[in-house]
């Protein structure tokens, strides 16, 4: 018995997926014009033609190299079922490469760290734009205000602006092509920039350009979200409007570079990006690119959530709580993460106080991502390309990104360690979770149901036992239709017997791909002992109830089961019976022999799983008729001395 569903998701190119796709995908790098040169002018300690074209050179190859060719040409074909991102890329490739978490665990940490820099720089950036009309404006409370209102609106949803994000994008990069058009035009010799050598010259011949590296990286820092926003969008929307965003990325850094080359005396000290805009444009356009990047902001939110979502479903987190406050597909909200993003970039905004020095720490962790994407698209490709190509695609990629990631790692002293040591939070708290749950499975013991089928039936119609439920339900972690664990088997009938019409017991298998919705049932004993296994994509809420609800359904509607109460009393008015869930706690007890490592580890793991919710509670059970049974991890250590016997 099977119910499958799936959601393929926007794939058709139409008029309203592109503007949609403006406003979710390309928040992060469409904002970036707005620091990326000033950083790069404040790393060049000479400012001529020679070096500003060089720069440019830069951003324009960089932007095509790392992210046309590596995510949209071939990123992006690595999508999951229609879905992306670092998480979904590795459940693509864990049944082959197990191993392979490690790389996982370190790009989602360095990414969900990216995650809290970019709301600080990208806010503070547009907000700094109004000291060019009052010097004495508060900076820093506006950008803390907007955070605040910014997190804030996070537990209702952004349903009625998300419809308005797309639209305002448009105009925001119709802006940015626009501004820098009209430089161009005053100084047309900056187009020589698409000259690849001026860019070789300023990093190999210019004293310190190497190190410039690490600015121009800031130009496609949002390139990661092209990829995990393939579920929203669709590869098609994605690849045609990368054709127009790109265009007008490349206009605006073309623009304030003639700019600078045009008022290179003036330059220092200022924001070219603001500086391009005339006098009477100026208002208009700090608000649009202030609300430019309170959607960038948002994107990297609603990226967090989900990033933090599919890492509980790949047992790479503890399990928290997650609302869902509008109907809209794939939109989440987990408070305890919300919160933590909102001190993590007061802080950053509070620390830094400037752009111009949240940029100086800005694409460390970011660099290290794209990395770890790189290895992991590695492993992928390797089975369905020649060797040759993947070979010469991992070259070239690793090639790159080591060089941007030895240019970003000047920046660690100058605030970098921010990042990397939040990265470093997260990644402990993801190795520590998924090794833990791993060491702990090793303790368990399977043993098939078949073996106990007439103790089952024995002690469900033996009336000297009293009735712990009508329905008795357990959550089994055995992925084999036949398993369950021995702690099942020892719950029921030696901890104490317990007597029940029926017994269920309910399994949870999370699938590789993101959207498999579909349930099985096997009656070991028809309308007697019966496993149901669910199997749910990385991206399902695991709301058990509700679903163990419609399998009921499903199987009175087929005349499988009866769920009426057993007691005459109730059955005569069709009253449903009873159901008690029970949950198997395995907790770590002294009498194990651990490594260092693995002692390390349980203790750690016991400390991060205080900071979640219970099981009960992240699989959304009736937690009244939920009972938590503890029992050891092991029950069958065994002292390797004798007792002597003296009397």
């Amino acid at each position: 018995m099977i119910i499958h569903h799936s959601d393929k998701g926007i794939q058709k190119v139409t008029m309203a997926g592109l503007i949609i796709t403006l406003g979710i995908v390309y928040g992060d790098v469409g904002t970036s014009p707005l620091y990326t040169f000033q950083e790069i002018i404040n790393g060049l300690r000479l400012i001529n033609r020679n070096t500003i074209l060089g720069a440019i050179s830069c951003v324009i190859w960089t932007l095509t190299l790392q992210t046309t060719v590596k995510y949209v040409i071939i990123t992006l074909r690595a999508d999951n079922k229609g879905e992306g991102g670092i998480f979904a890329l590795f459940a693509l490739i864990r049944r082959r490469k197990a191993w392979a978490y490690v790389f996982a665990i370190i790009g989602g940490s360095t990414l969900l760290a990216d995650g809290i820099i970019t709301p600080a720089i990208t806010v503070t950036s547009a907000v700094e734009g109004l000291q060019l009309i009052n010097s004495q404006i508060p900076v820093l409370t506006i950008v803390i205000i907007i955070l605040t209102l910014l997190f804030t609106s996070q537990q209702f949803g952004t349903r009625f602006l998300g419809k308005s994000f797309g639209p305002i994008m448009f105009m925001w990069f119709f802006m940015l092509g626009s501004l820098g058009l009209v430089q161009i035009l005053k100084y047309p010799d900056i187009l020589h920039a698409f000259n690849p050598s001026y860019g070789f010259h300023l990093l190999h011949d210019y004293p310190g350009g190497f190190l410039i590296l690490g600015a121009v990286f800031l130009a496609t820092t949002g390139a990661e979200a092209l990829y995990s926003d393939i579920g929203h969008c669709g590869i098609k929307n994605i690849r045609v409007s990368w054709v127009f965003v790109k265009i007008t990325l490349i206009l605006n850094y073309l623009g304030q570079g003639a700019w600078i080359l045009l008022n290179h005396n003036d330059a220092r000290g200022q924001n070219p990006f603001f500086a391009i805009m005339p006098p009477w444009f100026l208002v208009t356009g700090i608000l649009l690119a202030t609300v430019a990047s309170v959607i960038a902001s948002q994107a990297l939110i609603s990226g967090s959530f989900t990033l933090i979502s599919e890492a509980i479903s790949l047992n790479f987190w503890p399990k928290l709580k997650i609302s869902y406050p509008t109907e809209v597909k794939g939109q989440l909200y987990i408070p305890k993460i919300n919160w933590f993003l909102w001190i993590s970039c007061v802080f950053v905004v509070l620390y830094f106080e400037k752009s111009a020095n949240m940029g100086a720490a800005y694409g460390l962790s970011i660099t290290i991502t794209m990395l770890m994407t790189t290895v992991l698209l590695t492993i992928y490709l390797y089975h369905r390309f020649s060797v040759i190509v993947v070979v010469l695609i991992a070259t070239v990629f690793l090639f790159i990104e080591t060089t941007f990631l030895i240019a970003n790692l000047n920046k660690f002293q100058h605030g970098g360690w921010v990042t990397i040591a939040l990265a470093g939070l997260f990644c402990l708290i993801m190795y520590t979770w998924y090794n833990g749950r791993k060491l702990k499975n090793t303790y368990m013991l399977f043993v098939r149901i078949t073996d106990y089928l007439d103790i089952l039936k024995s002690l469900g119609d033996d009336q000297s036992v009293p009735k712990c439920a009508t329905n008795l339900v357990y959550l089994t972690k055995a992925n084999r239709k036949a398993e369950i664990e021995s702690k099942i088997i020892y719950s029921i009938i030696n901890k104490q017997p317990k007597r029940a019409d029926v017994y269920w017991f309910l399994h949870v298998d999370i699938m590789d791909e993101p959207d498999t919705f579909e349930y099985e049932v096997t009656q070991f004993i028809p309308g007697k002992v019966i496993k149901v296994d669910f199997r749910l994509g990385f991206k399902v809420e695991p709301r058990i109830n509700q679903y163990f609800r419609q399998v009921l359904d499903d199987m009175v509607e087929k005349g499988e089961v009866d769920i009426f109460s057993r007691y005459d009393s109730l059955r005569k008015h069709h009253v449903n019976g009873d159901f008690q869930f029970v949950l198997i706690d395995r907790i770590a007890t002294y009498d194990l022999n651990l490594t260092p490592r693995q002692k390390f580890i349980m203790n750690s793991y016991n400390i991060f799983k205080k900071l979640g919710v219970a099981e009960e509670k992240s699989l959304n059970l009736d937690t009244s008729n939920v009972l938590i049974e503890k029992v050891p991890l092991s029950t069958d250590q065994r002292s390797k001395s004798k007792l002597a016997r003296i009397g």
